[in-house]
């Protein structure tokens, strides 16, 4: 847990690094969040994480409505995320950068408290406390590369990916569930980090389906900002091309 709260804490430092010398017009840009620019996805960001503090301290659903506003919880995510993001747009940058910076120590703060094993809620159903970590994590990796993009900024990829691409992994039956499907066998990764070391997903039997690749690739994949066919990434088995059409490191 200690890595992954690590990791957390280098994330939230490249972001706000892009995000502290910002002026009007930088808050404004666009994203390729379509309809967002880099204040929605800041305020996106600032949601989320009061909802999961929320869910570490057990008050999940109340904390969803009153941000929701009455949105139907059914409703699909991305949609839910963009009427959340819609309802309070407006706040001022400096305001929305204190929320974000004082939501963000709040969350990290539970987070390392926590029993990294005890089960909360979150929006796919439960989860351990370590997983839902690791989400943020993802989540924030994933946004900070939105506002970079947007900025003209070159993100580098870190070898703190490694807990991205392991929860990619690790998800996967889900991801396959999501879309109706169900696995053929064990799928394997096989990724190069980008400090040049190799990290090995691999499941306790045979794996039917190995994918091997840049891991930094891998995780853009899953996060839904690059497709597999622009990539490096190959897979042999059954659901190789499965596997990189559904992979994905969020609800």
């Amino acid at each position: 847990m200690q890595a992954i709260l690590t990791a957390f804490d280098e994330q939230c430092e490249e972001l706000a690094a892009l995000l502290d010398p910002l002026d009007e017009t930088g808050w404004q840009r666009a994203t390729r969040c379509e309809g967002w620019s880099v204040a929605d996805v800041v305020l996106h960001l600032a949601q989320t994480d009061e909802v999961a503090l929320a869910s570490v301290q057990r008050r999940f659903v109340g904390a969803l409505e009153e941000l929701a506003g009455g949105l139907d919880p059914q409703r699909n995510v991305d949609d839910g995320a963009a009427a959340m993001v819609a309802r309070e747009r407006g706040l001022s940058n400096e305001a929305l950068l204190t929320r974000w910076r004082s939501g963000t120590t709040a969350l990290r703060n539970a987070l390392a408290a926590a029993d990294p094993h005890r089960r909360v809620e979150w929006i796919v159903g439960q989860l351990s406390t370590r997983t839902l970590a690791t989400t943020r994590l993802a989540e924030r990796w994933i946004h900070t590369g939105d506002v970079a993009e947007a900025l003209g900024v070159v993100q580098a990829p870190t070898d703190r990916l490694a807990h991205i691409a392991r929860l990619a992994w690790r998800t996967l039956p889900y991801a396959f569930a999501r879309d109706g499907r169900e696995l053929a066998g064990p799928v394997s990764f096989e990724l190069q980090a980008p400090s040049g070391k190799r990290w090995h997903f691999v499941p306790d039997s045979e794996p039917a389906t190995v994918i091997e690749g840049p891991g930094a690739e891998l995780c853009l994949v899953a996060a839904r900002r690059v497709a597999p066919e622009h990539t490096s990434l190959r897979g042999t088995g059954p659901d190789a091309q499965a596997v990189l059409q559904l992979v994905r490191t969020y609800a």
